[in-house]
């Protein structure tokens, strides 16, 4: 069973109720472009995973056949229960040296590059942690626990873990010494030194009272969250690949060929010393922290907000149908949701050539489909292209109202 699927509308009912909460208690947790920013990164994690998780699945499910130590049956509690525990054990590692190696941060980075912090932030995962994730689970699968309660404890951890992605919950006393909780994370957010690298249980914080990595939030020292390179911009592509671009950059201006290999391995934050001393990375201030922000009218907001639902919509019908697809129509419908996420990005930004990637994502909707349609030999509802068609003619006239309106410059 997809349980994340299923989730889906009480994701974004518990954030409506969120933003309900800001207004009445006069907070302000959220930002339209660093929320859409935030839910673009976790609709390109969540469809670009039918094409990855297969690695996972696969690598787990021949490491139990072969290696399985132990017989263990799904039909056990025990089994259950103690599959939940063991998966956070090996959760705790992979999060920890997420933050500890530099290949694995530049995957890890995504879910911390927001500056607000709210339950949309819960949402914004990577899309390349597929790569070395699986590793870290293959303790399980030598335990002898079966795939399909690995696969269900893993969906229930992460699950788990949205609820602790909130401002409006306080400290819960005695609860804090056990499970993870919205303050005691709310620490492993923060770019703070005192705080950086701290609290990296999914459900249990006793993993980091063990191993000396937990830090309490401390009222003399109030959270500022985001990273130390900020982002500094809403584009979900460029959100995945900044780490791995500066990494890439390092490696290729040393002068050693050492380094330039294992600096992938180093410990997060390390860089070769020819290269530190030529090109120099300053860190922001904290004491005159800014937040990444772009000046965007209400028009325009609103623009984007009713693009995102499209592919919102969109992402749930791929990860409801795309399951039994081959690679081919897959490639297609995930390059169709990058694309569109990637202008949406762009047009948050306010780019002076916004306008014209957006006619050219509106201009290729109905070809996608019918890409997609041929390639999978899918038999979609006849209504399918003739909404589409609608869709995309009259987001062409709101784009139009909005040039005569704002005056953006003219799409050649």
């Amino acid at each position: 069973m997809n349980y994340i699927l299923f989730a889906v509308p009480f994701f974004f009912l518990l954030i409506a109720l969120e933003l309900l909460a800001d207004r009445w208690r006069g907070m302000r947790t959220y930002r339209l472009s660093d929320a859409l920013n935030s839910l673009s990164a976790g609709v390109l994690s969540t469809t670009s995973g039918l094409l990855t998780k297969g690695l996972g699945v696969v690598t787990y499910t021949l490491a139990w056949q072969h290696l399985a130590q132990f017989e263990l049956s799904a039909q056990s509690l025990w089994v259950w229960v103690f599959a939940f525990v063991f998966y956070d054990f090996c959760y705790y590692w992979n999060h920890r040296l997420g933050h500890e190696r530099n290949v694995l941060w530049a995957a890890h980075s995504v879910h911390h590059q927001s500056e607000d912090y709210n339950l949309s932030t819960a949402l914004r995962q990577t899309s390349t942690g597929f790569i070395f994730g699986w590793i870290f689970y293959l303790p399980m699968a030598i335990a002898g626990v079966p795939p399909l309660v690995f696969l269900s404890v893993g969906a229930l951890n992460l699950l788990y873990q949205f609820w602790v992605h909130t401002r409006h919950i306080p400290k819960l006393g005695v609860f804090e010494w056990i499970f993870i909780t919205p303050s005691n994370h709310r620490v492993h957010h923060a770019q703070n030194p005192l705080y950086m690298d701290r609290n990296y249980g999914g459900v249990f914080i006793v993993w980091d009272r063990l191993f000396g990595t937990f830090q309490e939030e401390l009222d003399e020292e109030p959270v500022v969250f985001g990273v130390t390179v900020p982002l500094a911009s809403w584009n979900p592509l460029w959100a995945n690949l900044q780490v791995y671009a500066h990494l890439w950059n390092d490696a290729r201006r040393t002068e050693s060929l050492w380094d330039s290999l294992r600096i992938w391995f180093m410990r997060t934050g390390w860089r070769p010393e020819d290269v530190a001393q030529r090109y120099p990375m300053e860190k922001p201030d904290l004491s005159a922290f800014r937040k990444f922000d772009v000046p965007l009218g209400r028009g325009r907001q609103w623009y984007a907000v009713v693009q995102f639902a499209g592919y919102v919509l969109g992402g749930t019908w791929l990860l409801g149908v795309g399951g039994g697809w081959e690679v081919l129509p897959l490639a297609i419908g995930l390059a169709w949701m990058a694309f569109g996420l990637f202008a949406i990005g762009v047009w948050l930004e306010n780019r002076p050539w916004a306008l014209r990637l957006e006619v050219l994502r509106l201009a290729l909707n109905v070809p996608a489909l019918a890409g997609l349609t041929l390639a999978g030999g899918l038999q979609l509802p006849q209504w399918a292209p003739w909404a589409l068609a609608v869709y995309t003619l009259a987001s062409l006239i709101g784009l139009l109202g909005l040039r005569r309106a704002e005056r953006l410059p003219q799409a050649i």
